[in-house]
Parts: C-alpha cells; structure tokens; sequence
C-alpha cells in the first residue's frame, strides 16, 4: 500500500554537532503543533531512538543498511509514518560515514539516498567564519546525496544572520538555528549520551529546545520540505505466528534497557508474549515463561545492586542451567558471568568481566557459527553490532567474528538452548534466527518443569 511518508532527514556534521538536541527540538516542537510523527535513527544506536521516544510516547525505529536491504528501509518507513503526519530521521556520525572508513556505505547519506528523503545538514560554527561556507560546499559536493539544506546548532540570536549570510554562500537554504540552551544540555557517558530515562526533568528540557526550536527554526519550511519526499510503498510480507502462549522473559529496568523496536516487534509477530520484568527490584524471574531475553544496558553502573538481588541471581542462574532458552546480549552476557568488577552476578557462565577505560570492540561484525546452536546451524552467518567496554576473562569461540575491515576473532557462547556474547542481534535482519529462538521457546513450553 503506497503512503505519501512525509519525512527528512537530520544529519550532521560529525558526532558532537548536536544531530540528538537539534532532533529532539524539532521533534517536540512539531509535536506542540499538533503534528502526528514517526522517529527514527540511522544505524545501531540505543540511546539517541530513547530520546526520540520520550518525546513522541511511541517507539522510535532503527533504520540500518548493514542489517537489512533498501526495500526494507523504505517498506519500514511506508509502515510507521502515518499518511497525514510526518517522519524525522536522525543520522549517524558525520553525514558521509558509513561502515568502514573509506565507504559511505549505511551512513546516513546512503540512508538518505535510499530512503528518498530530503536531507538537512546540522552544522555548529566553532572558531570558523568563511571556512564554515567552506565545509558546508564540501558536504553538498563531496558525493551524490539529497542535501537540501542547512540548519545552525549553537547560534545565539544575535550572531544568526552573520553566520547565515556565510552559509548561504555554500548554496543551500538555511533553515534558521538553534541557540545554546544550557537548562536542557544532556550530559554525556562512555556509551555516549546518558538515557533519557536518568535525565531529571527531562521534559522541561524538551519544551526549552522546542521553544528554542519555535523562535530559531523554520518549521513551517521544514515541514514543507518533508512532504517534497515521493511517495512510498510497503510490500514486505508480513510475519506470521509460529507459537500461540509462549511467555518469554525480557529484563526492563535502568541496567538493561538497549532493546531495538524491531526486535521485539518480531518476537510479537512471531507469537510470542514478552513478559517484562526487572533483575533489580523483583525477586524472581516471572512465573510461566518458556524464554528468556537480556538485553544490553548499564549493568556496571548498576552492579551492588544487581548483586544485592541474590534471589534474582539464582533463579536466572537455575533456569539458564535448567535450559531455559536465552539470548544474553552484552549487558546481559555480563549479568550471566560470575562476577562484574568484583560483584557477584548470576553465575550461569564460569566467567569474570571487569569495565576498563577503553572501548574494547565497536561497529558492525558478521558472526560465523561453528557448531549448530540456539539461533542458527554451523556455517551460517549473522550480522551484529558490538560496542563495548567490559573485557571479560574468556571470549568464548563459538562465533568467528569479521568486521568489515576483514578484521577477524573468535567469540561467543552457545548451545542448543543459549546465545551469550557481547554483540547485538537484529532480528529484522534475521528472522530466521528469531523464529529459531521462539521455537526452541516452544518446545521447553512442552517440556519445563
């Protein structure tokens, strides 16, 4: 079915521009008009698609080239863009990059190509004057793209129109700025921005961008420059049930909290009940459940309690050992070892993690399984993401991991009822090894105690 899908895209210059801020201004102020929106985030990110969620009150959805191809982009985009509201897409990185360092490839201007949508360049004049013309001119030409425009991040008021006569030489609309608004700056960790969920008063915050966003931004030109995207279709089949009442586990709270819509989209479309539940603050895994899914997060900001919670501990450490079919992504593979930086956690593998100063591993990888397992027979391949700075004692070995580079390791754990290791899985990109997992869900339902 073919569905006009308003949309644009928000890209930037290169991490540190304020691509989220300005993203999360425009979000909320066209929110404030009455707007009916879509979020989405180029590329693997987390914690940028939680601040477009706190906004809106829905889901906001990763749109990856390196997991899924162009026509499921845009099927993806047709689906969840209502026809009479309007779609806004954060990108990645700098506008240009992509999975490797000599490709643009999955980066947000491929994104843009692909995607049909008009593209709007977020640039923060710092120690520049003409040179600011100069980068502006550089993205526009550099490579075939959608640029349509230019908006200015941490302009004041008065500084505006000098730095907008200098843009303007580069040959693309400005579509006004965003001043510094120091009562709603969002702090910043080593995963990156700290979630919208840890942020007081966050939605003050949000109502200052957006008043900001009213008084600097051209939104009405904005908004007329997404309904210049074409008109989109969604002819993906849909997915069909494979299970009825199969309850699987899935841990929700401050520590594990990194979970892609997507992902549990397809688990909904594939049968499956998600039962939500907290290692924090509840005593025991919920009752009646057939699967368990731990996803990444802040476990280390969060290990005395983690490790106060003994009861918890035990009943995942009994029932991961008991065969209880589980997928443990890195936040979650660190719950699963025995201790994180000293602190007891559930014990189901005989490993030790400690959080270093350094990122260990980051960006895209394809995991070749030796052995069948949980998701997947030996020689199959998965595409995942790492990112990371936990460095546990044994990698494991049941994956060969190859970043696009060419650079390889072994890593990984798995059996025929578990999946642990530190990269995340997108089931969109897979649901062969969704439906794998739900499966296996199944049949412990036949089975368990």
């Amino acid at each position: 079915m073919a569905n006009n899908a308003p949309r644009l895209l928000l890209g930037g210059t290169g991490s540190g521009c304020g691509k989220t801020t300005v993203t999360a201004a425009v979000l909320r102020a066209f929110q404030r008009r009455g707007e009916t929106l879509a979020a989405f985030k180029c590329g693997p990110d987390y914690i940028d698609p939680m601040f477009h969620t706190a906004v809106l009150g829905v889901p906001s959805r990763n749109l990856d080239l390196f997991f899924v191809d162009e026509k499921t982009v845009r099927a993806d985009l047709a689906r969840h863009i209502p026809a009479d509201g309007l779609g806004v897409i954060e990108g990645a990185m700098g506008f240009y990059d992509g999975v490797s360092g000599d490709t643009d490839t999955a980066s947000a201007a491929h994104l843009a190509r692909a995607a049909g949508a008009p593209a709007v360049l977020v640039v923060r004049p710092k120690g520049q004057s003409l040179s600011l013309a100069a980068e502006i001119q550089g993205f526009r030409d550099f490579a075939p793209n959608t640029l349509a425009g230019v908006i200015l991040n941490g302009v004041s008021a008065a500084m505006y129109p000098f730095y907008r006569a200098i843009a303007e030489k580069a040959g693309l609309p400005v579509y006004g700025f965003l001043p510094p608004v120091s009562e709603a700056e969002i702090p910043d960790r080593h995963l990156g921005l700290v979630t919208a969920g840890e942020i007081e008063n966050l939605h003050r915050k949000l109502d200052l961008l957006a008043d900001a966003a009213e008084e600097g931004l051209d939104l009405d030109g904005l908004a007329a420059l997404a309904r210049t995207a074409a008109p989109l279709a969604d002819d993906t089949a849909p997915l069909s049930p494979i299970c009825e009442g199969v309850r699987v586990a899935v841990a929700r709270d401050q520590a594990f909290c990194f979970y892609y819509a997507d992902n549990l989209d397809v688990l909904r479309a594939l049968g499956v009940e998600l039962v939500a539940f907290s290692p924090l603050d509840d005593e025991t895994l919920p009752e009646n459940v057939s699967g368990l899914y731990l996803g990444g997060g802040y476990p280390e900001l969060h290990a005395a309690r983690l490790s106060a919670n003994q009861s918890m501990r035990e009943s995942v450490k009994n029932a991961v050992q008991g065969g209880l079919p589980a997928i443990a992504e890195c936040g979650g593979f660190q719950y699963l070892h025995e201790t994180l930086d000293g602190h007891p956690m559930a014990g189901a593998l005989p490993l030790h993690v400690q959080m270093t100063k350094k990122l260990r591993r980051f960006g895209y990888v394809t995991l070749t399984a030796k052995a069948d397992n949980l998701l997947c027979r030996a020689g199959e391949s998965i595409r995942a993401h790492e990112f990371h700075y936990g460095a546990s004692d044994r990698a494991g070995d049941a994956f060969r991991a190859q970043k696009p580079n060419g650079r390889g390791w072994d890593g990984g754990f798995a059996s025929d009822t578990l999946y642990a290791g530190y990269p995340h899985l997108y089931f969109r990109a897979h649901p062969a090894l969704a439906a794998n997992f739900v499966r296996k869900c199944a049949a412990y339902e036949e089975i368990k105690p």
